[in-house]
């Protein structure tokens, strides 16, 4: 039983980079050379956010919302790469994209795909804390090959690009929103965000105002580039830290690669401390895994689109990407989480009722 769930886990990450339709596409030499970092995104366009180079996606006054993926094992010799165009995993066949630029945000991804294609997944976890794991920084071009990489982890070439990238960043809302190995990212770049408003380096608007963890994967075990913490351990005292400093943080979980121990780790506590929100995605069979991991996204992102989402038969909000910041706030010091009730067998967002349910 162990073996045949962990095959299935591994078949579903493996398969969900490749199975994302996107109007957008990227040439060969994004996949061919060494490409990551930021990209913002307009209704059929996306251009990378380069250093002292205005981008035409950017506005610094606007709201804005980071999209980071996860593992992507396979897709850069498929030359495939995530956008927020999910119609293959159960989204319209619509980039979700355009309901937050109708709403005067900007759009951004934060790729790391080349770092993240490697056939065991804690290979791809490791670069997110250091550069010196098991595989070190190495990346992969689309004719399969690994090359060494640069001397920092992702972590660090990610926030530089992010801070790079969004230059006088005034905006009234800076989210960030990580998708299974993702959400590690989503952490630790939002500490060190934090850190460098503290440390007087970037103004307070550069401050995550909210962070939503989609689908979140921790591996089980000790790492030896993290002193020996699980990787689960060291996600929940960011978490402690930022939620100290009044930050919102959301979860929502969609598929068992989150909850079941024997493929990663269900961080409990870290769950119990924040909003949590358990999917129903019951348009796909059981054995749907990959779909049911990425719905957490389309949940997300599409969900955005509609009013706020309630619990059965009243008007009190629960989490989702329309409720507020203060609303999410409020789950996150309530002894309960919610669950979906009904609207399972659609993929829309827009007929899901949810009821409480215990923590963890």
């Amino acid at each position: 039983m162990k073996t045949r769930l962990i095959i299935l886990l591994s078949i579903a990450f493996s398969t969900l980079s490749l199975n994302v339709k996107a109007e957008v596409t990227f040439p060969d030499a994004a996949f061919s050379n060494l490409d990551y970092g930021l990209y913002w995104f307009d209704y059929n366009d996306a251009k990378k956010a380069n250093v002292n180079e205005p981008n035409p996606y950017y506005n610094a006054n606007n709201k804005t919302v980071i999209y980071i993926h996860g593992w992507q094992n396979g897709s850069v010799t498929e030359r495939r790469r995530e956008t927020l165009n999910r119609s293959n995993s159960g989204g319209p066949n619509e980039d979700l994209a355009w309901y937050w630029l109708d709403r005067g945000y900007n759009v951004g991804i934060l790729y790391w795909n080349q770092f993240a294609d490697e056939s065991e997944v804690k290979d791809a976890e490791a670069k997110i804390h250091s550069a010196s794991g098991p595989r070190n920084m190495r990346w992969k071009s689309s004719n399969g090959s690994y090359s060494s990489g640069p001397s920092s982890s992702v972590t660090q070439l990610l926030y530089n690009s992010l801070t790079n990238g969004m230059p006088n960043f005034n905006g009234s809302e800076l989210r960030i929103a990580g998708h299974s190995l993702g959400n590690q990212l989503a952490l630790t770049i939002s500490e060190k965000l934090d850190d460098a408003v503290n440390r007087g380096v970037l103004t307070s608007s550069y401050r995550p105002n909210r962070i939503a963890l989609l689908d979140p994967f921790y591996s089980i075990g000790e790492k030896s580039y993290l002193n020996n913490d699980w990787t689960g351990e060291r996600s929940k005292s960011i978490v402690d830290a930022l939620k100290a400093k009044g930050i919102a943080i959301e979860a929502y979980r969609s598929s068992p690669v989150t909850s079941t121990f024997l493929a990663g780790d269900n961080n409990a506590s870290l769950m119990n401390s924040i909003a949590f929100s358990e999917l129903k995605p019951w348009n796909f069979s059981w054995w749907q895994v990959a779909e049911k991991h990425g719905a957490a996204v389309t949940h997300y992102f599409w969900s955005r689109a509609f009013s706020p989402l309630t619990l059965d038969g009243s008007n009190t909000q629960v989490p989702s990407a329309s409720a507020s910041s203060t609303v999410i706030k409020t789950w996150m010091n309530k002894n309960k989480g919610v669950i979906q009730d009904s609207g399972a067998y659609s993929a829309t967002p827009a007929d899901d009722d949810f009821k409480e349910k215990s923590r963890l």
